[in-house]
C-alpha cells in the first residue's frame, strides 16, 4: 500500500469515527435525566410507606378555589401537563414582587406549551378577584397560563401546610399588635413544580435566579417524560 493510500485511509477512518458515533448514539442511545419524588407517604407510625418495594409518594388532592376573573378553579379539570405553584399576597412587599416577577417571566417563556402558573393568596380576606385582576394587569400580562387565586383562608391554609408542605401563618392572629403587613403573613418563596399525576417533582427558591433557571430547565425535562 502506497504512503498516500495509507493516509487517504486513515482520514476516513477519522471522520469516519464520529459519524458512526453520533448514528450509534442516536439510534441506540438514551439520554435520560428522571428528576425526583418529594413528600414520601407516612404510615400511622411515622414511617415511610413501600408498596411492592417502591417508596409511596403524596400527590396534590384536587382543590377548588376563584380565579382573578371571579371564575372558579378546579384544579382537577385543569388538562395542563405541568402546573407551577407558589403562594403570596398583594399587599406584600418583600419576597412577593420578586417571585411573581419570575412567575410571570417563566409563563410568558412556556405560554405555547401544556403548563399552568398558579400563585394562591394567603391574605384571600383582602385579596378579593378584581384585586388579583388589578396585581395581575401590574405585569402588564394577559396569556391564560397564569392564574391568581383565592377562597377561603382556613381552606387555602390547611392546603399549603398540609397538602404542598409549605408554611403559612397569620400573625395578627396571635399577637394582635402586629400593623405592619409584611410582618403578618407568614409564608414560603418556594416554588414546586407538579407533574400531571399531582406529583411535587421539584422545589426551587423563587427569589433566587439560578433556581428559577433550573426550574426552567426541569420543566422542559418534565415535558419530554410527561
Amino acid at each position: 500500500m502506497s504512503k498516500q493510500n495509507f493516509k487517504v485511509g486513515i482520514l476516513l477512518i477519522t471522520l469516519g469515527i464520529p459519524a458512526f458515533v453520533f448514528l450509534f448514539l442516536k439510534f441506540f442511545g438514551k439520554n435520560k435525566f428522571d428528576l425526583p419524588y418529594y413528600f414520601p407517604k407516612l404510615n400511622e407510625s411515622g414511617e415511610v410507606m413501600i408498596s411492592d418495594g417502591d417508596t409511596v409518594f403524596s400527590q396534590i388532592p384536587r382543590f377548588v378555589l376563584l380565579n382573578q376573573d371571579s371564575l372558579q378553579y378546579e384544579s382537577v379539570k385543569d388538562t395542563s401537563q405541568i402546573k407551577v405553584v407558589n403562594f403570596f399576597f398583594s399587599r406584600c412587599g418583600t419576597i412577593c414582587p420578586v417571585t411573581n416577577k419570575n412567575i410571570n417571566r417563566l409563563s410568558e417563556r412556556f405560554r405555547d406549551k401544556s403548563v399552568k402558573f398558579i400563585s394562591i393568596s394567603v391574605d384571600p380576606k383582602f385579596d378579593r378577584p378584581w384585586i388579583l385582576q388589578k396585581y395581575k394587569n401590574t405585569f402588564l400580562y394577559r396569556n391564560k397560563n397564569w392564574e391568581l387565586l383565592t377562597g377561603d383562608k382556613k381552606y387555602i391554609y390547611e392546603l399549603a401546610i398540609k397538602d404542598f408542605k409549605l408554611p403559612v401563618s397569620d400573625a395578627s392572629e396571635y399577637d394582635p399588635n402586629i400593623k405592619d403587613t409584611d410582618e403578618t403573613f407568614i409564608h414560603s418563596e418556594k416554588f414546586l413544580l407538579l407533574d400531571n399525576k399531582g406529583f411535587v417533582r421539584g422545589i426551587y427558591d423563587g427569589t433566587n435566579e439560578p433556581d428559577v433557571e433550573r426550574l426552567s430547565v426541569e420543566i422542559k425535562v418534565l415535558l419530554t417524560q410527561n
